[in-house]
């Protein structure tokens, strides 16, 4: 692998490939953050959208929804901080690994991709004011964030796998 060069704020020898993945890994990060800051600023301002939703189409709506859409807005939250950690100590892994670069550069990307789950939680916040629970949960965007995240993160972690227990995609293997 070489000798590590720091050059412009990041270890090239290690990290250049897997550089998409920690963008989006931090991306994650930031909306973990900017979230618990503004719960913290103004934890009404979110409250106050369930309410006016649930009172505006109260039809879909019943006594536990203005509690569990609330805890949408904080499950966002959590999982936006621990998901992202978690993919972030998987692609210093990947970074370390004997993989391929190209490998490294995708398993990353993918491993990344899982920050992209929280945000179904986010879907179901925004929508289910107006159109329900279940109708929010069932929506195509909820959907789509829930399968990009997932499937991302696990296909990453597969190819990581793969490199760590049976060597494939290693850099010696042409």
């Amino acid at each position: 692998m070489g000798q590590a060069r720091l050059r412009g704020g990041i270890v090239h020898s290690n990290f250049s490939a897997v550089r998409t993945g920690l963008a989006i890994v931090f991306l994650g990060l930031f909306i973990n953050i900017a979230l618990g800051l503004s719960f913290g600023v103004n934890e009404d301002l979110y409250k106050d959208f369930v309410a006016e939703g649930i009172a505006s189409n109260p039809q879909v709506h019943d006594e536990s929804s203005e509690s569990k859409i609330w805890r949408y807005a904080q499950r966002t939250h959590f999982h936006a901080g621990g998901i992202a950690a978690f993919c972030l100590g998987l692609i210093i892994l990947i970074s370390n690994s004997g993989m391929l670069r190209r490998m490294q550069a995708r398993s990353s990307l993918l491993v990344g991709l899982g920050s992209v789950y929280p945000l179904a939680w986010l879907s179901m916040f925004l929508l289910a004011p107006t159109m329900g629970r279940g109708a929010a949960h069932e929506h195509i965007l909820t959907k789509l964030f829930t399968f990009v995240g997932v499937g991302g993160l696990l296909a990453g972690m597969g190819i990581l796998c793969l490199n760590l227990f049976f060597g494939k995609f290693a850099a010696s293997e042409k």
